[in-house]
């Protein structure tokens, strides 16, 4: 954003201080009330000494990640194997739906693993949007699979395969019940995490997987039905590719720095402002999301008169947090009157 010679500019996401200026006429009362609280960081959730912006990975998320996955890869290669002496479409893609689950599963654990890293000069908030960038990924090899097994299914519908009941139902059972143990042990993790519900979503998509698989067993038991089997391929991959477009969705959200869903830029800065005594406006409000459930924010106030910038800067951090669950924002302080455009505007002179 630009900074006019009496202004001090919002601070871009760098937390340039170097950036800041004043104005000459100002100095001594910057000196005197801009000290630290007018330019002060929330770090309750960070290391002040080592201002490290990284959110806290928990250790748990990695643990049911790593379970999941073994379960997962383990059963999926038994699967494999059943679904091709058996010839059933329903068992294939479900294993082909587990190995992309191994393969999300994977790529969460090294997402939670490398998101442990500290920040450095390079990465200020660290490695965590690896989580977000796997979440996204997920959602990819979803679709893809969506669209192979509705290909197969097609081949299949116009030219039926015979297929073995028995093998099928059996593999299908145990694959429900290995579905089910992954599932659970998931949801002891944070759900809240786009890994975490990604995982669960792919889970979720091999558990329906293994449900219509035994349906269709069944039904070729007892009618002889090929088509049964092709048919609630389909069906299971259209639930499941809603639920991916809705994790796409999500991910893509964060990437693109889009503001969380609990927060309206213009409601926030009302609230703000009626809150918050010698509050006398919020201008340049930006609200992202590092990661899911981890939201930052910058802003500029400007102070009534005579207001005391110490308590004003904290009472609106306070707020933040309290009622937006922002833990790390940056306020500045305008001094003087006008305001300096923000750069990040679409019509913005640079």
């Amino acid at each position: 954003m630009g900074v006019e010679s009496k202004e001090l500019g919002v601070m871009g996401r760098g937390h340039d201080h170097a950036g800041h200026e004043h104005g000459d006429d100002d100095a001594d009362h910057d000196r005197a009330t801009h000290n630290h609280d007018s330019h002060d960081h929330d770090h309750s959730e960070h290391d002040h000494a080592g201002h490290s912006h990284t959110p806290t990975v928990s250790a748990g998320n990695e643990r049911v990640v790593l379970i999941g996955f073994l379960l997962t890869a383990g059963f999926m290669v038994a699967e494999v194997i059943a679904g091709l002496l058996s010839g059933s479409l329903a068992l294939i893609a479900d294993a082909g739906h587990m190995l992309t689950d191994a393969a999300a599963l994977l790529l969460a654990w090294a997402a939670f693993r490398f998101g442990r890293r500290a920040s450095d000069g390079k990465r200020t908030f660290g490695y965590m949007r690896l989580e977000v960038v796997a979440g996204l990924i997920n959602a990819v090899t979803l679709f893809a699979l969506v669209a192979w097994i509705i290909y197969e299914a097609i081949q299949r519908f116009m030219t039926p395969h015979a297929v073995l009941a028995g093998p099928m139902f059996v593999v299908a059972v145990l694959g429900l019940v290995v579905n089910i143990v992954v599932f659970l042990v998931l949801a002891r993790g944070d759900k809240e995490h786009v890994n975490i519900r990604g995982a669960m979503v792919h889970v979720l998509g091999d558990l329906l997987g293994s449900v219509a698989a035994i349906a269709a067993a069944v039904t070729i038991w007892l009618t002889g039905w090929m088509p049964i089997d092709p048919i609630l391929s389909v069906l299971v991959s259209l639930l499941v590719l809603r639920s991916a477009w809705q994790l796409f969705r999500n991910s893509l959200h964060i990437l693109m720095e889009g503001t969380p869903g609990n927060v309206v830029i213009e409601d926030l800065s009302k609230a703000l402002v009626t809150q918050v005594p010698g509050l006398e406006a919020v201008r340049h409000v930006h609200v992202w999301s590092i990661t899911s459930g981890k939201p930052v924010a910058t802003l500029e106030i400007v102070l009534a008169e005579g207001a005391n910038a110490a308590m004003v800067t904290r009472a609106v951090k306070q707020t933040l947090k309290t009622d937006y669950g922002i833990t790390h924002s940056t306020v500045e302080i305008v001094w003087g009157k006008g305001g300096a455009s923000c750069a990040l505007t679409p019509d913005a002179v640079p």
